[in-house]
């Protein structure tokens, strides 16, 4: 067998080898649109059914490097993370563990600095008002946390998984911080993180024109979010163009 078969074979049988490579993904993408924040910031998925055990990022690793191998395999339970040869960044153990631990239906958790988001986070009022369709998305499905508490160390994080408690919530705006988002899946997650971006921009633009903002009734805005909800397949099918992208273009994400 040649080094290069062997080599793929290796790769293909890490463990959670598919999750490894739609989370891969997800990272390198995310530097693409720059939404990546140098190299803080942190995402995980799920990979056992109580949720405890997840995938993420290594530490201090730039978005545009990571690969599917690269990934840190962590137990939300288990109190000596942080002294290992290998451990995650402190705050992405305090925030992503907090959530793993107590808000199973959060089985990927994306958490970004993103430009728009975060402006809106800076904002007195930090909700997202269903102005069109993308931010009609959102309608009664995202939290605002208004009560920043400093790095999301373990403390923070126990605070901040408490509003992530009702299933219909699937962002947070982290108020003077970013936003966080969950999803059921990478493509479910990364899809939604996406588009709230897309909505918190349109806003802030139109905050900048200083006019009066046409806002959907509560009727509207709660049908375009369930229809969005009720849509086949848009998530999955837009990770995958984004993994094919990345096959013709930096295969060895996959590695």
């Amino acid at each position: 067998m040649s080094i290069a078969r062997l080599q793929k074979e290796m790769l293909t049988n890490l463990p959670f080898h598919e999750e490894r490579v739609d989370l891969a993904c997800a990272f390198r993408w995310t530097a693409r649109l720059n939404m990546h924040e140098a190299v803080a910031n942190h995402f995980s998925l799920a990979v056992n059914d109580d949720g405890s055990q997840f995938l993420m990022n290594p530490n201090q690793v730039h978005f545009s490097r990571i690969k599917a191998s690269d990934l840190l395999l962590i137990d939300a339970n288990d109190p000596d993370t942080l002294s290992g040869p290998n451990a995650p960044d402190p705050t992405a153990w305090g925030l992503h563990g907090a959530i793993h631990r107590n808000v199973r239906h959060a089985r990927c958790v994306i958490h970004v600095h993103s430009i728009h988001a975060t402006v809106l986070a800076s904002l007195a009022d930090s909700t997202l008002p269903p102005i069109d369709q993308n931010s009609a998305i959102f309608f009664n499905r995202h939290v605002v946390d208004g009560h920043y508490g400093g790095l999301a160390f373990e403390e923070e994080g126990e605070r901040c998984a408490q509003l992530l408690t009702d299933p219909k919530v699937k962002v947070m705006v982290m108020g003077n911080h970013g936003v966080l988002v969950i999803g059921d899946t990478v493509a479910d997650t990364f899809n939604r993180m996406f588009y709230f971006e897309r909505a918190a921009e349109t806003y802030i633009k139109a905050l900048w024109t200083g006019r009066p903002l046409r806002v959907l009734s509560d009727e509207i805005a709660e049908k375009a979010a369930r229809e969005q909800e009720d849509y086949p397949g848009q998530a999955e099918r837009h990770l995958s163009e984004l993994k094919a992208i990345l096959d013709e273009q930096e295969p060895v994400y996959r590695n």
